[in-house]
């Protein structure tokens, strides 16, 4: 069983820049962003395999997003740059995919979700 708790979402300024962070109490080797905006569907935002040193971005976030993790803290953060209104919705951390390790695989293990707000 692993359980994650993020944190660091705000209301930024368009043009800004936030760093949301995870962190886990157990040990995963994949991990993943995803965010959910009113009326949309979530969607993975990025993911990151540790033992297969592998970073994936989904296409609306690449070169302003950054997705790393502090093994020693077992913490996952996400750096985000360069924040537009589009941004806006609540980030979830997802661990544990239960099949592969890509933003389309089933996750078991999700987080409660950190609100941010572009405006």
């Amino acid at each position: 069983q692993v359980q994650l708790v993020e944190s660091g979402g705000a209301l930024v300024q368009p043009g800004g820049s936030l760093t949301l962070s995870c962190a886990a109490s157990g040990y995963t080797d994949c991990m993943a962003w995803f965010r959910q905006a009113p009326g949309y569907e979530r969607e993975g935002v990025a993911i990151m395999s540790i033992l297969g040193s592998r970073t994936t971005y989904a296409d609306s976030v690449k070169g302003r997003f950054t997705i790393s993790k502090d093994n020693a803290k077992n913490t996952l953060y996400l750096q985000m740059n360069a924040v537009k209104s589009e941004d806006t919705a609540v980030y979830y951390c997802a661990a544990g995919p239960t099949i592969g390790c890509w933003l389309d695989s089933p996750f078991a293990y999700w987080g409660q979700g950190t609100q941010v707000t572009v405006s």
